[in-house]
């Protein structure tokens, strides 16, 4: 039987129901985090923290006991594995205010979910990857966590299929990089690695922070700012990142990049 934890609470996923009203199908008040348990822990529980901090406070949201601290967090959740007998477990926590109303918030309270799926790791390089052609980053106060702008990212994964690549690069209006369809991008060029700042509209990626902070740690000169198309195809190297992976990427569009990224930063950089 598979289980879900609503409010601190499992619950059979079949027969599981979210009770009306709610605010978060309603009017998508709310937010999203994708982490992965694996090896008995919680990977950058304190990463995934922070973001939800912020994520709460833009929204004027008060987040639950369960929920509040790196400990919770990973007690919480590591229960949810645990019942659903994943050594290694790929999940998803949806907050949402509680209540109903209109558009006028009536409480701060949340109500969550949260789901679990085996985690496998995968971190096959991106044979081929281009830029989205329909769909442009929105840079907002909330562009940084997951969940308000998600329609981006089903609008581009839709082209992605459309077009049978294996990723899109997200740009901003003004043809900035922002971001992949489902991760950080970086890349590398004469020993400085490069990513876009969050004023291109990209996600706060707890990897994309991972990875700065190592590369950092390591002496190597990082530049995050907003980088027009040709300073990404003009790369050495390029790969992207998110919680679950790693991901060399070997080309975009008819430009092709390193196949193995032989940085001593990456090899030192840890999920947990």
């Amino acid at each position: 039987m598979k289980l879900v934890l609503y409010n601190c609470e499992l619950r059979d996923a079949e027969s599981f129901a979210l009770p009306l009203p709610n605010r978060g199908l309603a009017f998508g008040d709310g937010f999203f985090e994708t982490l992965v348990f694996a090896d008995g822990r919680l990977r950058l529980a304190p990463n995934h923290l922070g973001r939800m901090q912020l994520a709460a406070a833009a929204l004027h949201l008060a987040l639950p006991a369960a929920l509040a601290t790196a400990e919770a967090l990973e007690t919480t959740l590591a229960h949810l594995a645990h019942a659903n007998h994943l050594p290694a477990a790929r999940l998803r926590l949806q907050l949402w205010r509680a209540g109903g109303g209109r558009y006028a918030p009536p409480t701060d309270a949340v109500e969550w979910l949260a789901t679990a799926e085996a985690f496998v790791a995968d971190e096959t390089p991106v044979a081929r990857a281009d830029f989205a052609l329909e769909t442009h980053s929105i840079y907002s106060p909330l562009s940084f966590c997951k969940g308000p702008q998600a329609w981006l990212y089903v609008r581009a994964a839709h082209e992605r299929q459309q077009r049978g690549l294996d990723e899109i690069i997200l740009c901003d209006a003004a043809g900035h990089v922002a971001e992949a369809g489902a991760a950080a991008i970086f890349w590398v060029k004469d020993d400085v690695l490069f990513t876009p700042s969050l004023a291109s509209g990209c996600v706060a990626g707890v990897r994309r922070a991972q990875v700065l902070r190592t590369a950092r740690q390591a002496g190597m000169e990082c530049r995050e700012g907003l980088f027009a198309r040709a300073e990404l195809l003009g790369a050495d190297a390029a790969f992207t990142a998110n919680v679950a992976a790693i991901k060399p990427i070997c080309q975009i569009g008819q430009i092709n990049f390193l196949s193995e990224i032989q940085l001593s930063f990456l090899a030192q950089d840890s999920a947990e």
